[in-house]
């Protein structure tokens, strides 16, 4: 099985690609939970390039970064879908509003997956050493 020391550098690498998309042609789907808040979105990407320089700096840190981080992403992937789903607001009673969009679906799915691998796999390393 393909270590997490050389997956993460991978995925947090193509934080490039998903931040072109975002600010390029406008489709956000690494990030659609932080939609609204435009100044947290960029400190995210901003966070996952720190995660890729250090993973470079010192590939041995990788498990730990990446548990770390996974873990943070997890619980902002929850929370922003729990609150969207068990606390509606007023624009989702308007016809043309959705409980979820298809990039937060598309969101949770690739951060959700990625993050939960990292965790798991993350705690196994670190828990070997």
């Amino acid at each position: 099985m393909m270590s997490i020391a050389r997956i993460l550098p991978w995925y947090y690498a193509a934080t490039a690609v998903f931040l072109a998309l975002d600010f390029g042609l406008g489709i956000n789907v690494r990030v659609a939970f932080l939609d609204e808040f435009p100044t947290a979105r960029v400190a995210y990407y901003g966070i996952c390039f720190t995660c890729l320089a250090l993973m470079v700096w010192r590939p041995r840190w990788a498990p730990l970064i990446g548990t770390f981080e996974s873990l943070a992403t997890l619980v902002a992937l929850i929370l922003s879908m729990a609150v969207r789903v068990m606390v509606p607001n007023d624009a989702i009673f308007e016809e043309s509003a959705a409980f979820v969009s298809v990039q937060e679906i598309i969101n949770f799915v690739i951060s959700g997956s990625v993050a939960y691998f990292a965790w798991v796999r993350g705690l196994k390393t670190l828990r070997n050493l």
